[in-house]
């Protein structure tokens, strides 16, 4: 990651100031609470329990939490990459789009929790089926937003690029593709979070590693604090990867009217 990326996720950081102090706000009133209620420690710790529990074991969270957070990147990468493809595919030809398109939205009706087991019986428990959970819950966002990013053409600008020469390839490079990034990186803004999910979900069915079956042998143990802990790297995981991606979303398209709009707004 260059230099600029970092310093446009610090600032983008910075900006949510309001976020930040709401934040510490609520951690203290929770903290009072569950001390002036006498509140179990099974039940809800306080923010400092939970603090301890990471504090206590941090080398081990962050193998697990590393372990999540590779599945979950392997699999968006994955999900970005065939989600494209299967975009470019289906806008190519009405046939594909009335068999593969339906076939999208039908198998995404279906709760991922659901087909899960399969996924554990085809790939197998290892760190194969995350992945595969993760890029299967993401692709729909990405391939859904990259559609309707290709088809989102101003009819004028496809005349004038025909007339200049332009072929199908050339079109769709040229002109298609750089249109439909906005809406890409939309679908890979929800879709880095469903990702994670899918991991997730992975873990809970059949794991020995990541911040899933950390929370699922927590639960069996009462070990809310380890819970809270776990959910707390997940909160932090998804909210850096989000920043991420809209932080390369301002550097590779400035010119596009949301970011200028935000920018005229700070200036």
């Amino acid at each position: 990651m260059s230099m600029g990326v970092l310093t446009s996720l610090w600032n983008r950081l910075l900006s949510s100031r309001v976020l930040i102090v709401s934040t510490l706000v609520g951690l203290v009133l929770w903290q009072a609470a569950v001390r002036t209620l006498n509140v179990p420690k099974f039940l809800v710790p306080a923010p400092t329990d939970v603090l301890q529990e990471f504090l206590s074991n941090q080398a081990w969270y962050w193998n697990h939490a590393y372990y999540t957070l590779s599945a979950t990147l392997l699999g968006f990468a994955i999900a970005v990459v065939f989600g494209v493809i299967l975009a470019i595919v289906i806008i190519s030809s009405r046939w594909v789009e009335q068999t593969i398109y339906a076939g999208l939205v039908a198998f995404n009706s279906i709760p991922k929790v659901a087909i899960a087991p399969l996924f554990i019986i085809w790939v197998g428990t290892g760190f194969a089926s995350k992945v595969t959970m993760a890029a299967v819950i993401s692709i729909f966002a990405i391939v859904i937003n990259a559609v309707l990013g290709l088809r989102s053409l101003d009819p004028d600008l496809v005349d004038l690029a025909r007339s200049m020469g332009a072929g199908r390839e050339g079109l769709l490079i040229k002109i298609q593709f750089p249109n439909a990034l906005p809406g890409l990186f939309s679908g890979m803004k929800v879709g880095i979070s469903l990702a994670l999910i899918g991991t997730i979900v992975g873990e809970f069915v059949a794991s020995s590693s990541g911040l899933g079956y950390v929370i699922m042998t927590a639960q069996s143990t009462f070990a809310t604090p380890r819970i809270f802990a776990a959910l707390v790297l997940l909160a932090l995981m998804g909210t850096i990867l989000f920043f991420v991606i809209d932080v390369l979303e301002r550097l590779i398209l400035p010119w596009h009217v949301s970011n200028r709009q935000e920018a005229a707004g700070h200036a």
